[in-house]
């Protein structure tokens, strides 16, 4: 059963949606911070929203495996499994915080510090069921070795933890279109494993998370791969890419925020840098969208003037016509935001404790999401577009297109236009 018609049931803690031709999930990457989608999903299961694809990129793609290779109904309890098993317990020293007085001005010490040192355990400890670090790590630099073995850290562990949460079976033969992305080390491309195209084992997510110099390169049939997000650091792209004619609802759960504050040493210059790079491509994608939709628009309006008959017979103006004649856009855009306490670690400190922080907020922040269900209806056609962020409280305003959607809808304000332009 389609997805938009599976939430038409009728439940009360159900969301009505209308029909869209495909609901898509797309998962950043942003290592630790990926328990936030995890919350993200955790929400969307409350209300009964099946995605009909995911598409994922480093942590995301971890977690795209974990719900896509599991029935709708364990999908939540699998992605508790498996961040719970990646996370690490606090020891002696990270209680340590809990004797910092909570005075005026103290208010995050004591979780500053225990951020901090849970950050410093996984680079010297690694992390269970995911990454331990090489002995031979520190010669890696002396000695020629294959691609898969020049890493801080060993990934092995991973594949073993990805076949206990996911059935493979089921991202293969499921009723969900996965894709992630890696970047082929030899050539520089970024590639996606689609399983329509392929059959997906634990190595094509794994690979989308192999992040160098940290995490080892995959190997995928001769070729090696590494962390999608040294090309781009979330899938949008490829979702829309292939939507140009299909009504398309996407939630796009982003880990890195592209606004905050102003830096004031340099930790705090290193984790704005992160922020910035990581979250630029979306805004890039958002923003490449809004003008597609704009030029279709013009290209529509601009059709109407030529006759019928030319219309219908040139191939140029056929290819046109199907540029104007595309599918509605409604991107849902999750975004991390930042916590006080937090440090440019904030990618690699695996404490339980924050994971769950991390969980709420994605969980939080859906749920706020639902609470506007007027964001959810298929945008108009002659719109064509629209991002919606719930920190933001308003659909995203494209200011620049204000007057050309105007003068679209009046086919004659472009012929006075361009008349008194070659006067």
């Amino acid at each position: 059963m389609h997805a938009s018609r599976r939430n038409k049931l009728e439940q009360p803690n159900h969301l009505t949606l209308p029909a869209y031709d495909e609901i898509a999930l797309v998962l950043q990457g942003g290592g630790a911070l990926g328990s936030y989608q995890a919350g993200v999903y955790a929400g969307m299961a409350e209300v009964g929203i099946e995605p009909t694809r995911i598409s994922g990129i480093s942590i995301g793609a971890l977690n795209t495996a974990i719900i896509a290779g599991n029935a709708p109904a364990d999908r939540v309890e699998a992605l508790r499994g498996f961040w719970s098993t990646i996370s690490q317990k606090a020891d002696l020293l990270s209680h340590f915080g809990s004797h910092i007085p909570a005075w005026p001005g103290l208010e995050d010490m004591r979780r500053t510090w225990s951020s901090a040192w849970s950050a410093t355990r996984t680079l010297f400890e690694g992390q269970q069921g995911f990454f331990s670090p090489r002995v031979e790590a520190s010669f890696a630099g002396f000695a020629r070795k294959s691609p898969d073995q020049v890493s801080y850290y060993d990934t092995s562990a991973l594949r073993a933890t990805l076949l206990k949460y996911a059935d493979f079976d089921r991202i293969n033969n499921g009723n969900i279109r996965v894709s992630v992305g890696a970047v082929n080390v030899r050539t520089g491309n970024l590639v996606y494993f689609d399983n329509l195209l392929m059959r997906l084992a634990p190595e094509h997510f794994m690979a989308s998370g192999a992040l160098p110099p940290g995490f080892p390169a995959v190997e995928i049939d001769g070729e090696f791969y590494w962390d999608g997000g040294l090309v781009s650091n979330t899938p949008l792209t490829e979702i829309v890419r292939e939507c140009q004619h299909r009504d398309t609802l996407v939630f796009q759960v982003d880990l890195w925020s592209s606004r905050g504050t102003l830096p004031g040493n340099l930790m705090d210059v290193s984790e704005r840098t992160k922020d910035i790079q990581y979250s630029s491509r979306t805004r890039a994608i958002t923003a490449f969208m809004s003008q597609n939709q704009k030029h279709a628009r013009m290209i529509k309006a601009l059709l109407e003037h030529v006759p019928e008959e030319v219309r219908r017979t040139h191939p140029l103006l056929l290819e046109a016509q199907q540029t104007a004649n595309g599918g509605a856009v409604n991107v849902v855009h999750l975004i991390y935001k930042n916590k006080s306490f937090e440090g440019h670690y904030k990618d690699y400190e695996f404490s339980n404790s924050t994971m769950l922080e991390h969980w709420s907020s994605g969980l939080e922040d859906i749920r706020r999401s639902f609470g506007h269900p007027e964001w959810f209806d298929i945008p108009s056609h002659e719109i064509g577009f629209v991002t919606r962020d719930v920190h933001r409280n308003r659909p995203e305003a494209h200011q620049a297109d204000a007057p050309v959607e105007h003068a679209l809808a009046q086919p004659d304000v472009l012929r006075k236009e361009a008349l008194s332009r070659g006067k």
